[in-house]
């Protein structure tokens, strides 16, 4: 009686892994048992116990290794199409272009990798999945079996075929489970002649008499990939720069010695013993986790060594990364470094060199400082510092959206978890930035309920998405901001204790402008610059910009050079400047005829009850420590039969916060009134009423 082989089939979802195992069925019929684990429906957390494991991705790697036995062999599948579907690309005009369409983004971009690999350049695809709304007006589709999926828009559709298991996966599945024999058999000859071989080229040179001769010596020196090459007795021979920089084992080491001593984690034995290959192979050489092939180098039957190609892990990782990254298309990058950050002072010089040491740290950061002193700008300027510049830097406002939003921002979700929802999930933020790191701004506006969430990401490093059940590995910095006190937060019941200790690791407060006085003019030439203006301060000019309180920071320094700009003046004298530096000084507001002066030239040919409209929804937000966008102040203004357009609201605002009466924030996050709007607003209602 024969006994079945085992094998074990991973994957994220049920049904990658009953496609894969009914592939396998076929080819080996009753020679295996299949057992299937994926991570959605929850198989695996029981463990894996079978001893071969095929994972259907490198991406899910890391999140396998803690179910299955550390003795197990792990073989990572590789794809590939077949014959007939690729015919039908290769047939198309050059410069065709074509949407490829699939069921989700990471597997659009996979298989436009895949036919790009197996050598058909002569046509452009663009990804198209569901839920995508921004369709390309293209009349033609290539599609791997997925044309249900194709939009209607669509003429023609030219479907390849599901990618297949490559003939390098078959045979290493043979090899491992000790049933190469069935290699031999019919339907696996068919379906070897079938497809399209992924791993050629390199196999092919290497074959070739002349395959040791200078010019394969130059190429393999130019080649990122690590190459090891050993005659038939097992002796290295060959070892280029890219495989000494991968292991760390210098050249002179290696070459020469016998692969079996000197690199057993690499088994050559096995593939000159049995003059098969070895594909997908992980071992772990000189603490470093490096995927690798081997192949025997044949001249017809004549073995003449085996030649290993190698790769770190970590760097498969990054490139798929980096493809993701584009596919997605969000624009999470970090645009500046420490260079942009201007100043003399000994104060932000000092804060900029404690945040270059911190930028070399993985432990978590938090930015504190004043609104518009530049939080972000260091947050960034810390990640293009530090060893994850590579990867991608993702900021979030935690004030900007609503709770349930910002939700399913961070942590993504799962198809079908909540009314709306795509189908086929989303990646949240967090994932993401994997190797990465998360700017998470206005952390103290942060719900509750999302804190408790945020600590258990901080404490455990992993993250479930909305209605998953299965938490997912991650490696992220997180950088937060703040212009609240959080340990007033905290006394108040508002900010959770544990997730102010665990933010609060390394702490950077960025000082205020008027900390700073001696960058002020140096601030001033570099947005002069920027605006593309020339004018020059009369000496009581400079006088009172030195002396101003700098309430805004350096966002109202820029609105100030803005403002001056458009005078097209070539000297600024202090009547031009919007605001009285004497007002600033003082603690309180109580209002005396220079500052009456002030809200005259704010409202000078304005219609001062819109003003003191606008100034109380800014108000009534303060009240519920809301932030209030322009959209907003419209609406509220249409519900009250009050006629603003949102660009009259947006040129009111603007000079409102000229004259610090309120701060108006980047991208979502609203406009805040500022205490001296507050006394202006209590002030112009008593004078209307």
């Amino acid at each position: 009686m024969m006994i079945k082989k085992k094998l074990a089939v991973i994957s994220i979802n049920e049904y990658i892994s009953e496609f894969y195992s009914k592939q396998l069925q076929v080819l080996f019929g009753k020679s295996i048992e299949i057992e299937n684990y994926c991570f959605d429906s929850g198989t695996i957390e029981a463990g894996v116990k079978e001893d071969i494991v095929l994972i259907s991705s490198f991406t899910i790697f890391e999140a396998v290794k803690e179910y299955v036995s550390s003795d197990a062999e792990i073989i990572i599948a590789n794809y590939t199409l077949t014959k007939k579907g690729m015919n039908k690309i290769n047939g198309l005009p050059k410069d065709t272009k074509a949407i490829l369409v699939n069921i989700n983004p990471k597997v659009c971009m996979e298989t436009i990798s895949l036919i790009f690999q197996l050598g058909c350049k002569n046509v452009d695809l663009i990804p198209v999945y569901p839920g995508l709304t921004d369709i390309p007006d293209i009349s033609l589709a290539v599609t791997p079996g997925e044309s249900r999926y194709v939009p209607d828009c669509v003429d023609k559709v030219i479907d390849i075929g599901q990618r297949i298991f490559d003939m390098s996966t078959i045979v290493d599945i043979a090899v491992k489970l000790g049933i190469d024999e069935k290699l031999g058999d019919s339907k696996i000859r068919k379906y070897f002649n079938d497809i399209v071989p992924i791993s050629f080229g390199l196999e092919k040179v290497l074959s070739t008499n002349d395959s040791l001769n200078s010019k394969f010596e130059a190429l393999l020196g130019i080649m990122n990939q690590g190459i090891i090459i050993t005659n038939s007795n097992g002796l290295v021979y060959s070892y280029n720069k890219s495989a000494e920089n991968i292991i760390g084992y210098r050249e002179e080491i290696v070459v020469g010695c016998n692969s079996i001593k000197v690199l057993p984690e690499i088994p050559y034995s096995q593939v000159l013993r049995t003059c098969k290959p070895i594909r997908n192979h992980l071992v772990n050489i000189n603490g470093q986790d490096i995927a690798l092939t081997i192949a025997p180098i044949m001249n017809g039957d004549i073995l003449n060594g085996a030649v290993a190609v190698i790769n770190r892990f970590t760097d498969i990782e990054k490139n798929q990364h980096k493809l993701r990254q584009q596919l997605i298309n969000k624009g999470h990058e970090a645009k500046y470094t420490f260079d942009y950050i201007r100043g003399k002072s000994n104060s932000i010089k000092n804060t900029i060199d404690i945040a270059k040491r911190m930028a070399q740290s993985n432990s978590s950061v938090l930015i504190t400082g004043e609104s518009g002193t530049g939080k972000e700008l260091f947050a960034q300027a810390i990640h293009n510092e530090s060893p994850r510049r590579s990867y991608q830097f993702v900021a979030v406002n935690c004030a900007a959206l609503p709770e349930n939003l910002l939700e399913s921002e961070l942590f993504g979700y799962e198809g079908g978890a909540f009314t709306g929802a795509k189908k086929e999930g989303k990646l949240g933020l967090f994932e993401l930035a994997h190797r990465g790191t998360i700017f998470l701004d206005e952390i103290g506006e942060m719900p509750n309920k999302l804190q408790s969430r945020l600590l258990r990401v901080l404490q455990e490093r992993k993250v479930m998405r909305i209605g998953g059940d299965s938490l997912i590995d991650i490696d992220v910095r997180i950088i937060a901001a703040t212009n609240r006190d959080l340990k007033q937060l905290v006394k108040m019941k508002r900010f959770r204790n544990d997730l102010y200790f665990r933010l609060n690791v390394l702490p950077l407060k960025i000082p205020g402008l008027k900390h700073r006085k001696e960058d002020v003019l140096l601030l001033i030439d570099e947005f002069k610059k920027e605006f593309n203006t020339d004018f020059s301060l009369s000496k009581e000019a400079k006088y009172k910009f030195l002396n101003h309180s700098w309430e805004g920071n350096i966002r109202e320094l820029k609105n100030y050079v803005e403002y001056l700009a458009n005078l097209r003046k070539q000297i600024i004298y202090p009547k031009d400047l919007p605001f009285d530096t004497d007002l600033y000084n003082r603690s309180n507001y109580d209002l005396k005829s220079e500052e009456k002066k002030i809200i005259d030239r704010v409202m000078v040919n304005g219609n001062v009850s819109d003003y003191i409209f606008i100034l109380q929804i800014l108000h009534e937000g303060y009240l519920n420590r809301r932030r209030v966008g322009r959209r907003s102040i419209s609406s509220a203004a249409d519900e009250r039969g009050i006629y603003l357009s949102e660009q009259e609201i947006r040129k009111m605002l603007l000079k409102l916060e000229i004259y610090g009466m309120v701060i108006i924030n980047k991208g979502r996050g609203g406009t805040k009134i500022t205490d001296f709007g507050i006394t202006v607003f209590n002030h112009l209602k008593e004078v209307k009423v």
